[in-house]
C-alpha cells in the first residue's frame, strides 16, 4: 500500500490533524521549559494526569474533563512546594509525580485492574482519536498558543533572566504560574498522542533539538514547531508501515532529528 492510500481512512487524518496541534503547543512550551531548566515538570505533570484519567474512568466520566483541572492544580503545588518548602524544583516535581501515578495505581486497583482504557493512556492509541477529541485538540493547541503569543515578551524575559525580568516589572510569579498551568493542560491533551510514558518526550526533544543548531529565539520556537510536527507524522507513517506502536514511533523519530542535530553541531 502507497503512503498516500492511508489519507483515504479518516482515523489517520484524525491522528494527522491533532497529532500536529498537539505538537506543535508542546514544542512551543517546550522551548521555554528547557531555557528555564524546568523540563521534568512535564514527565511529573504526566504522572499526575495518569492519576486523574483514572479517577475519571473510575466515575465514568470522560477523563480530560478531569485530567485538565486536576494537572492544573498538579503544577500549582510544584510551585507552592518549591516557595513554601524551601524544596528544589526536581524534588517538588517528584513529590508531586509520587502522589499522582500511586493515586493512579489505587484507583486502577479499586476498579478492578488496569483495563485497555487505563493502558491506551499509558502508552498513547494517538490512531484511535474520535472527532471530538480532533476538535479537542484543534480548539485548545490554539488557545495555548494565543496565550504564549499574548505573553510572549514576560515569558521570553523571565526565560533568559528571572531577576533581570522582575526588575523591569515582570510579574515572574504570574509568568511561572501561567507557564506551568499552560503546561498541564498540554501535558494531558498529549497523553492521547504519546501516553504517560512518553509525554515528556514530546514537549523537552524538539527543543533541545532545534537549540543545537539555531541561534534566534524566535527561529527555535519556529523550528521546534516544524521538528515536532514532522515527527508526528513521520511517527504515524512508519507505524502504520511497520505495525509499530505510534506513540514509541513517533518519539524515535524525535529521537533521529537530535541526533543528526547534535552530528550537525559538531560538524559546523
Amino acid at each position: 500500500m502507497e503512503i498516500l492510500d492511508f489519507l483515504r481512512y479518516s482515523f489517520i487524518q484524525k491522528a494527522f490533524i491533532a497529532g500536529s496541534f498537539t505538537a506543535a503547543a508542546c514544542s512551543v512550551l517546550g522551548v521555554f521549559l528547557v531555557l528555564r531548566k524546568m523540563s521534568l515538570i512535564g514527565d511529573g505533570l504526566s504522572h499526575v494526569s495518569f492519576g486523574a484519567l483514572a479517577l475519571g474512568l473510575f466515575f465514568g466520566v470522560y477523563p480530560f474533563y478531569i485530567a485538565a483541572p486536576v494537572a492544573v492544580l498538579g503544577a500549582y503545588a510544584i510551585l507552592k512546594i518549591t516557595e513554601k518548602a524551601k524544596v528544589y524544583g526536581d524534588a517538588a516535581i517528584g513529590i508531586v509525580s509520587a502522589a499522582g501515578i500511586a493515586g493512579g495505581v489505587i484507583l486502577a486497583s479499586i476498579s478492578g485492574g488496569f483495563n485497555v482504557d487505563i493502558f491506551s493512556y499509558l502508552f498513547g492509541n494517538i490512531l484511535s482519536v474520535s472527532s471530538a477529541e480532533v476538535w479537542l485538540s484543534v480548539a485548545i493547541s490554539f488557545v495555548i498558543l494565543l496565550m504564549l503569543y499574548f505573553f510572549y515578551w514576560d515569558l521570553f524575559s523571565a526565560a533568559f533572566d528571572g531577576e533581570y525580568a522582575a526588575t523591569l516589572g515582570v510579574k515572574t510569579n504570574f509568568v511561572n504560574t501561567l507557564l506551568v498551568c499552560l503546561t498541564a493542560v498540554t501535558v494531558v491533551l498529549a497523553v492521547k498522542t504519546v501516553g504517560v510514558m512518553l509525554v515528556s518526550a514530546l514537549l523537552i526533544l524538539p527543543a533541545v533539538t532545534v537549540l543545537q543548531a539555531v541561534k534566534s529565539f524566535k527561529a527555535a520556537l519556529l523550528s521546534a514547531v516544524i521538528v515536532s510536527v514532522t515527527s508526528v507524522i513521520l511517527g504515524i507513517v512508519f507505524a502504520l508501515l511497520f505495525n509499530l506502536p505510534a506513540g514509541a514511533a513517533i518519539v524515535m523519530v524525535n529521537l533521529l532529528f537530535f541526533a543528526i542535530a547534535v552530528l550537525y553541531r559538531r560538524v559546523v
